[in-house]
């Protein structure tokens, strides 16, 4: 059975809008892949994070303890999806990942947030990959793979199919100093990928059907790193 990290954005579980069908149709989807594929989830912050980030910052708050807020909120965006898998995952959020590995043994699902500050989720997700043998790791993001730049703000960008670690590493620069980044997927994160020679899938995570092929090794559409 292969086991698979799914990173699973913020800004894909809560968006502005009544989101619970879509977080019970993801839950749906990964109750089913889990019958051939051990998933471990790493939720993000999201919009939410970085509202807080952003009135703490203005108030004057530390740049660790604007990362320790953004971990709560990961962690609640957790506990949103554990409340839509039910009986099929854990019920509490591991805090590091030993506790993750632990939560393994009795859960073909495994849901977790953030786990310590000056770390996004995006690493969170590639050093718990590297620890648990992880045979890829697919980031599940508001945008359909990785641009040559900034989609939103750059019509003409153009998505990669294909593209190495470094090269991925090169595009969005070097690891984030502020707590609350928006980015595809952080150095940090690709640079242990890199190391562990674990393959990345960026995908949309809006599309379910897509997301399931990504999670179960097949022909995606999306970008592939490795």
């Amino acid at each position: 059975m292969d086991t698979v990290v799914l990173s699973l954005g913020g800004s894909i579980l809560v968006r502005d809008e009544d989101n619970s069908q879509y977080i019970q149709d993801i839950a749906e989807m990964l109750v089913e892949a889990s019958g051939t594929t051990r998933i471990f989830i790493v939720t993000g912050g999201g919009r939410i994070a970085r509202y807080y980030i952003r009135e703490g910052r203005a108030l004057g708050a530390p740049e660790s303890y604007l990362d320790e807020m953004g971990i709560e909120v990961t962690r609640l965006n957790a506990r949103l999806l554990i409340a839509a898998l039910g009986e099929h995952s854990n019920h509490t959020p591991p805090k590091d990942y030993k506790d993750a590995v632990l939560a393994a043994k009795h859960n073909r699902i495994v849901v977790m947030g953030g786990v310590s500050p000056g770390i996004t989720t995006d690493a969170v997700s590639s050093i718990l990959a590297e620890r648990v043998r992880a045979s890829r790791v697919v980031n599940a993001t508001s945008v359909d793979g990785v641009y040559t730049a900034d989609p939103v703000k750059e019509p003409s960008a153009e998505r990669i199919p294909r593209m190495t670690y470094e090269g991925l590493i090169a595009l969005v620069g070097a690891a984030p100093r502020k707590a609350g980044p928006n980015i595809v997927f952080d150095a940090a994160g690709a640079s242990v990928l890199a190391r562990a020679r674990i393959p990345l899938y960026v995908v949309d995570g809006g599309d379910l059907a897509n997301l399931r092929f990504a999670l179960e090794g097949k022909a995606f559409e999306g970008t592939s790193v490795g």
